[in-house]
């Protein structure tokens, strides 16, 4: 049986439920997961670079050096903090959940039942009452006065009148009245389930810092397979020769060795640093009530150049409030009009908007009505008559002036009013009967007042707008209201908004679509899939783009943003599919939200300068090492040592320190203009030591001393040079890097273990020259790349990058 066929009210009968259940013609939805836990522990945890460093790891261990596999300990902290990172995003997804009730009301065998959403099955005859959730897409069957609010699904915040033959979609809401309603699609198919379906679609959001260190990842891996075997073969020749080395044993050290370059080329701890700055991000903002549900998304909002905003539940609260009231002859008015107001604020099927009357008008008649007509979306009025002789005797009517007086003698005043964003409504009077069973308007209707009723506007909204403009974000807003009253209300929070344009107008071609919205600040009328591709266009147009919302009409454009923004107030799909929720609601939070942004941006590409600069200069040796045949002149051990306290501990500290410079594209282009020519000069300084203290006879322990001395001095001078200005907590910071490197080099325990020996005075003297030329060169570089990146962009020229 089809649901067109359905005609009796009787519902289905529980032969035809059952026959239904078997045939998995039921409303049970098993959402897919975004993505798999063994897909992220895979995507995490075997990469090639945890291959590098595990294959390094492992023979090290076979060789019985496990001192020298300190590195293994960065490896496996980022892995664990990428995959914990991913859980967070799938298990964000994985809540997405448009259903919020949890039993559905049916009309089975003539009894009415409540089952399960799950268990509701096609051609089901649903029973809606006030307060229900529609859980399957259904045409009406009856309605008594049935009205839904589908904001949810649509943006539009005004209520729906359904009457037989209506479809009603699942996630709509019954706000008056009663009805019937029989289920034509179920599951998956359903309005709701394909919106979920489409919007859990996993993704991450788009990063440059992610992005940019993949890229340089990406290099370095096509460059370590021949670089390896470049040092190995040197390596081998130091020793003798291939039979010679295999012969003594030495082989074995010319395998470390090889390992001490290549995992010094890896920029392990940059991810590191980087996951922890976006991890540290997300909790001090998540004291402030703001979610952060994918951790790069911090840095995301500082990159944005364009928000787009929802009216309803964004810039206004979602709710409607009264104005004021405008009489149209105060003296001459007839008696009882704000009693007949009292009573429509009071009536129990009152509607959201007639319900604001209740506060303001609370003197109701003392006297029954003696006939009404409920309000209709349709007819846009409701009217109620009293018996002669009440002190409201007569027939009221409340409702849109436009329906009331289609004459439009109202048309100049309520425009005037609607201009400035005002819902206006019109209260009339008429000595005539009401005619309950024609529901036709009385005759001789007089108005008696205008009546004025606003959005509640959030009250930070104004500011956060204001903030966004002046950090040169541009703003559109796209709403399902009328373009006109989304025009008032824009220009309510500040924006130059003239006119809305009504996206029933919005052309299809992306490019025409972008050129549209280009010119214009406000659209209304908009569906969803129109938000979506309004989101589409802009990020084509060369915008990075946020959008806020918090109705499922929203979730789609929310998704494809690069930063999505929901309410905690909002519909589950949307919060699920949401980078960023406002968990109270408020938009003051998210001027934090950039700051927090621009600093992970700031501090992290200071940081990757260090980072990048020791790849940089660990590639260098490994070739310069490789090509010239000479015996690298470090074991990991004292690299890993080090590369800790030249960079990765000041480094930690440096990525969550205040930096408040704005956001400039091209970050990894200004890093590596620092690195390339720095970590160069690190490598050529390196290289040229360890020749003139070979050719000067120095032993290989002494040789290493002597190289890994000059590399902290080097190390320690371009952290200095990075840090500057030098003041609070970067004072502290190298100081304690210095106490811990003289640490390193005078504790026995320590140096022992690191086999460092004392220095000649010529291994002193030669480290000495070499460290004065290398840091004069840096301090050349540092001045140029000051000099490049003011160029290049338009920074503070009080700070520094």
């Amino acid at each position: 049986m089809s649901a067109t066929d359905v005609e009796t009210p009787t519902g289905l009968s529980s032969a035809e439920v059952a026959q239904r259940v078997a045939d998995g013609r039921t409303n049970a939805f098993t959402q897919q997961s975004s993505r798999s836990v063994a897909s992220i522990i895979r995507a995490n945890v075997l990469t090639l670079f945890n291959g590098i460093i595990a294959a390094c790891f492992l023979v090290l261990l076979l060789l019985g050096r496990w001192q020298d596999a300190l590195f293994g300990i960065s490896a496996i902290a980022n892995t664990v903090i990428g995959s914990v990172q991913e859980f967070r995003a799938k298990a964000a997804l994985d809540k997405l959940a448009l259903m919020h009730a949890p039993r559905a009301r049916v009309r089975r065998d003539d009894e009415i039942s409540e089952v399960a959403v799950a268990d509701v099955v096609l051609d089901d005859l649903l029973v809606l009452r006030a307060g229900d959730q529609v859980p399957a897409d259904a045409r009406v069957a009856a309605s008594a006065h049935l009205q839904l609010d589908e904001s949810m699904l649509t943006g539009e915040s005004d209520a729906v009148d359904k009457v037989p033959g209506d479809e009603v979609l699942s996630g709509s809401v019954v706000i008056a009245g009663e009805g019937e309603a029989i289920v034509v699609r179920v599951g998956a198919d359903s309005f709701a389930n394909k919106l979920a379906s489409e919007a859990k679609k996993f993704s991450l959001v788009a990063s440059e810092l992610r992005s940019s260190i993949d890229k340089v990842l990406r290099v370095v891996s096509w460059i370590v397979g021949p670089i390896a075997l470049l040092v190995f073969n040197a390596q081998i020749m130091v020793f003798g020769g291939w039979e010679k080395a295999f012969e003594s044993g030495d082989w074995r050290q010319a395998a470390v060795n090889t390992i001490a370059a290549l995992v010094a080329m890896i920029p392990l701890g940059l991810v590191l640093m980087t996951s922890i700055a976006f991890a540290v991000g997300a909790v001090k903002l998540a004291r402030q009530q703001v979610l952060v549900q994918e951790l790069a998304a911090v840095e995301g909002l500082a990159r944005v150049d364009l928000i787009c905003l929802d009216k309803t539940g964004t810039l206004t609260e979602g709710s409607i409030v009264f104005d004021a009231e405008h009489p149209f002859a105060p003296d001459a008015a007839p008696a009882g009009w704000r009693s007949a107001l009292a009573w429509y604020g009071s009536e129990p099927d009152a509607n959201a908007t007639a319900r604001c009357l209740a506060e303001p008008y609370d003197a109701a008649p003392s006297t029954a009505p003696v006939a009404r007509i409920p309000f209709s979306s349709a007819r846009k009025w409701s009217a109620v008559a009293f018996a002669e002789g009440a002190d409201v005797a007569g027939s009221w009517v409340l409702g849109g002036p436009e329906m009331v007086f289609p004459d439009d003698r109202l048309a100049g005043d309520a425009r005037s009013l609607a201009a400035s964003g005002l819902r206006t409504l019109v209260l009339a009077h008429s000595t005539a009967p009401l005619d309950e069973e024609a529901e036709l308007l009385p005759a001789d209707l007089e108005p008696v007042a205008l009546l004025t009723f606003r959005e509640r506007i959030r009250s930070d909204a104004a500011e956060t707008l204001a903030y966004f403009a002046e950090q040169g974000v541009a703003v559109r807003i796209i709403s399902g209201d009328n373009p006109d009253t989304v025009a008032a209300i824009a220009r309510t929070v500040g924006l130059d908004a003239t006119t809305g344009f009504d996206a029933r107008q919005l052309p299809d071609d992306p490019a025409e679509l972008a050129e549209v919205l280009a010119q214009h600040l406000v659209f209304g009328r908009v569906t969803p899939q129109q938000k979506k591709a309004v989101v589409i266009a802009l990020k084509q147009a060369g915008h990075t783009v946020a959008m806020t919302g918090d109705g499922v009409n929203d979730a789609l454009a929310i998704k494809e943003a690069d930063i999505g923004i929901a309410m905690e107030s909002g519909a589950a799909a949307t919060k699920a599919v949401a980078r960023i929720v406002l968990l109270d609601g408020r938009f003051s939070h998210l001027p934090r939200v950039v700051a927090e942004g621009r600093q992970v941006i700031a501090n992290i590409e200071r940081v990757s300068m260090l980072f990048l600069t020791k790849t940089v200069y660990a590639t260098g040796l490994a070739v310069l090492f490789g090509v010239f045949v000479l015996q690298f002149p470090f074991l990991p051990r004292q690299l890993s040592v080090i590369d800790g306290l030249t960079i990765g501990i000041p480094a930690f500290f440096l990525a969550l320190m205040p930096n408040a410079r704005r956001y400039v594209p091209g970050f990894l282009r200004r890093s590596l203009s620092f690195a390339i020519p720095t970590g160069v000069v690190v490598a050529v300084s390196l290289f040229v030591y360890s020749w003139l203290a070979t050719q000067a006879g120095i032993g290989q322990d002494e040789l290493r001393t002597g190289s890994t001395l000059l590399l902290t001095i080097i190390g320690l001078w371009v952290l200095t040079v990075l840090s500057r200005p030098i003041d609070g907590w970067k004072i502290l910071i190298i100081g304690a890097m210095m106490l811990g490197l003289i640490v390193v080099y005078s504790v026995p325990i320590v140096t022992e273990f690191l086999v460092f020996v004392d220095p000649s005075i010529t291994t002193a003297a030669l480290v000495l020259v070499v460290a004065v030329a290398a840091i004069a060169a840096i301090e050349v570089i540092r001045f140029f790349h000051l000099r490049y990146v003011r160029r290049t962009a338009q920074f503070d020229p009080s700070r520094e990058p």
